[in-house]
């Protein structure tokens, strides 16, 4: 599976990273690759850590296990870093996304000496303007997807906007939010 990308998430029980591994995989499966979004459960509830994994392959995925090494990791909430080791097995030749309003070299300190590369989104701010609500799973997705290169920007965003069309069917002003904010998170991702 050496084609294949790996991709954790942590994040917050309500913060939406089990619902942005999910759409990741579903917009990768419609252009053709094949994907798994999946959560890892537990006694999770509102505000505990949770645990989602992306993999995204142009050959069948015949692994269905949780991701152990990953290559990216996207940390929803940056007040993990202090509770949970969010660097635990992802390799150093992946990056690490965190939603944060602090510059990469703020944060590295708490990134328990990790060597690879470290993005930051201040995915919280992207929300608040575009959907008037912290919801960072939204800004996150794109930004995961602005680095790992794994859909062309054109493809995501016509594929995002189906799904939210189909998400939101009943509530069509969220949509143009949500578009929005994947754009933007795009563009900032540092």
């Amino acid at each position: 599976m050496d084609n294949t990308l790996e991709i954790r998430w942590h994040g917050r029980g309500g913060q939406g990273a089990k619902t942005a591994a999910l759409l990741l995989a579903e917009v990768a499966f419609k252009t053709g690759k094949y994907g798994q979004g999946f959560p890892e459960y537990g006694a999770e509830r509102m505000g505990a850590p949770i645990t989602a994994y992306d993999r995204i392959s142009e050959e069948p995925i015949r692994v269905h296990s949780n991701i152990y090494e990953p290559e990216y990791v996207v940390v929803v909430d940056e007040t993990l870093l202090e509770c949970v080791d969010v660097t635990k097995g992802l390799r150093e030749d992946g990056a690490i996304l965190v939603n944060t309003a602090k510059d990469a070299k703020d944060i590295t300190p708490l990134l328990n000496g990790y060597k690879g590369k470290v993005y930051t989104v201040d995915a919280r701010n992207i929300a608040m303007q575009t959907l008037g609500k912290n919801f960072p799973n939204t800004p996150m997705l794109g930004a995961i997807v602005a680095i790992t290169g794994v859909l062309d920007e054109d493809t995501f965003m016509k594929e995002m906007e189906g799904s939210f069309r189909h998400k939101f069917a009943k509530k069509p002003e969220v949509i143009e939010g949500n578009m929005r904010a994947l754009k933007m998170a795009f563009e900032e991702v540092q």
